[in-house]
């Protein structure tokens, strides 16, 4: 776009005197100052002081033309851009800028004017052909279309594009034969790209001519006989005259082929997913075909892989599981495959299946953690702590610089958690550390790190202040809040103690028999020894209920010291 004074203007300054030339330079300039500053009312009187001087300066009339414009004064804008154009004729913006304005406006006949102006102006630019191939079609003067894309074709050569776009123009003229010369002569321009010949067969055979479109298939599988696109347009052609026999053995030829390369089928079938989406969308013919491929002898993994791809995306749970376990026998150190069993598994809960998935996985790809953790996580949950814990420790062994760090601080809090339940608290403490060096704001950890240095009255400070980030974090969980709560009430800090814990109690912790213990506690502490009769009549009733999810039965050493509570109506510490 013109900024500043352009060489056009000095062809007209022949008009003017020299001194004008110089105000009129001056005034152009201050107005590119003003603009550049923001100042469009003080632009636009320099830019009118600039047309006194020289009423016919190109740059300030194209420059004006934008302000009449932004002021509501269209005619007088078009008035200004129309001169521009007329004093520097070969300006092929300012020529853009007045058809684009004519477009704006919906006025294609004067815009189609300026557009043919400049493919005289500028023959060998292509922005005004594409213009008017838009504007033609808009205006159905379909003959002219062809008129620009044959000018197009000189410039830039044949191209799919150009000669689609007037087979098109041909079709809406009624001419097919015009049309079908056309996509032949693209064909003919480029005799090796079997593309354009299978393009041509499927004009034939979408345009009421089956038989030409059959020689064309012909032609160009003889020439090149694993040419997929035509091996599809001819299954189509026999799909298409009801030929279902013919149709399904065209598939077979290529499919269930043996011989036939993994690539050449898996781009076949690639295409056939992608017609079937365009078309009818009937998946069932899709996994139809994928299921009698898979029965044969495969290269490679890679037809399998797509086909549990696709039955994934298509929510064919057993039917993506088949290929699945196809893909890993195939190759059994497919992760993605891997984990995608995996995660069918783990919505079904089954635990069994999750350790049969991960158990192969631990020696194809030993480095993937994942696997590690979810295998440790189902012995666990059927009680085989054992296992679990020489699983995860294994897991430990795997974690590198590439290890997702929330993954591997996972593994050690679990591990901490284990140890913990073993007894094994310094273990579980090093396991807790270890958690937190990974990703220090791991939240689980940092709250069971918390309590269990509480219940064990071992350094508080450290427990307050790890309890204390789990609060800030999530300040309405009841279990983060309890914890918290009885850290302080482990340090005597009671009416501190309390306030957390009234937290706590509203935002479910009246469910759970120990958080209701620790709320009678904290409430024996502050002197209010009824409510907390209260609360521990209210945690032994609890006790006696399923616990809460995450909270283990309460022991029988705990359950003695409450009942103790309750029968002498005070305190005792465990």
């Amino acid at each position: 776009m013109p900024q500043g004074k352009s060489r056009q203007d000095k062809q007209t300054s022949a008009d003017i005197s020299p001194e004008q030339q110089r105000k009129y330079d001056y005034f152009f300039l201050e107005a590119a100052r003003l603009k550049e500053k923001g100042d469009f009312d003080g632009a636009f009187e320099m830019y009118r002081h600039c047309l006194s001087v020289n009423p016919n300066g190109a740059a300030a009339l194209y420059e004006i033309s934008r302000y009449y414009s932004f002021f509501g004064q269209e005619k007088k804008g078009e008035e200004a851009l129309k001169e521009a154009v007329k004093q520097i004729p070969d300006n092929f913006w300012y020529h853009q800028t007045l058809a684009a304005y004519y477009q704006e406006r919906r006025e294609p006949a004067k815009a189609i004017y300026v557009y043919e102006d400049m493919m005289k102006q500028f023959p060998s630019r292509l922005e005004p052909l594409m213009a008017l191939v838009e504007l033609y079609t808009q205006t159905k003067q379909y003959q002219e279309v062809i008129n620009v894309l044959d000018k197009m074709e000189t410039i830039d050569g044949k191209s799919e594009q150009i000669s689609m776009e007037k087979f098109r123009m041909y079709v809406a003229m009624d001419n097919k034969e015009k049309a079908f010369e056309e996509i032949k002569a693209l064909a003919d321009e480029y005799p090796y790209d079997m593309r354009y010949l299978t393009l041509l067969g499927d004009v034939y055979l979408n345009n009421g001519k089956p038989d030409d479109a059959f020689t064309t298939y012909q032609e160009v599988l003889q020439k090149e006989p694993e040419y997929v696109p035509a091996h599809l347009s001819l299954a189509n052609y026999y799909q298409t005259q009801g030929k279902d026999s013919l149709y399904r053995i065209q598939l077979n030829k290529v499919l269930l082929d043996e011989d036939v390369a993994s690539d050449t089928k898996l781009n076949m079938m690639r295409q056939l997913i992608l017609r079937s989406e365009n078309t009818d969308r009937d998946s069932t013919k899709i996994v139809d075909l994928f299921q009698h491929i898979l029965e044969k002898k495969q290269e490679n993994a890679d037809v399998a892989m797509l086909a549990a791809q696709y039955m994934v995306t298509k929510k064919m749970e057993p039917e993506a599981t088949s290929a699945l376990n196809k893909v890993l026998d195939l190759d059994p150190e497919n992760t993605p495959a891997r984990l995608q069993l995996l995660q069918y598994a783990i919505n079904h809960q089954d635990m069994k299946r999750i350790v049969e998935i991960c158990k192969p996985a631990l020696e194809y790809t030993p480095e993937v953690i994942e696997f590690y953790y979810y295998m440790g996580l189902a012995y666990h949950e059927q009680k085989q702590n054992k296992n679990a814990l020489e699983v995860f420790k294994k897991g430990t062994l795997q974690i590198s610089d590439k290890t997702d760090k929330d993954l591997a601080s996972d593994l050690f809090a679990i591990i901490g958690d284990m140890y913990h339940e073993m007894n094994k608290n310094q273990l579980a403490y090093a396991a807790y550390d270890s958690a937190l060096v990974y990703k220090p704001d791991n939240i689980g950890a940092l709250n069971n790190y918390a309590y269990y240095l509480s219940v064990e009255r071992k350094q508080l400070d450290k427990a307050e202040e790890m309890s204390y980030r789990t609060v800030q974090a999530q300040p309405t969980n009841n279990t983060y809040l309890d914890t918290y709560a009885w850290i302080l009430f482990e340090k005597g800090k009671y009416v501190e103690a309390k306030i957390y814990m009234d937290q706590a109690m509203q935002n479910g912790g009246d469910q759970s028999s120990i958080e209701t213990e620790h709320c009678g506690d904290i409430y024996w502490m502050n002197g209010e020894k009824e409510k907390a009769l209260e609360y521990w009549k209210k945690a032994e009733e609890l006790s006696k209920k399923e616990p809460v999810a995450g909270e283990s039965p309460r022991d029988k050493a705990g359950l003695v010291v409450l009942r103790k509570k309750i029968a002498y109506k005070k305190y005792f510490a465990k």
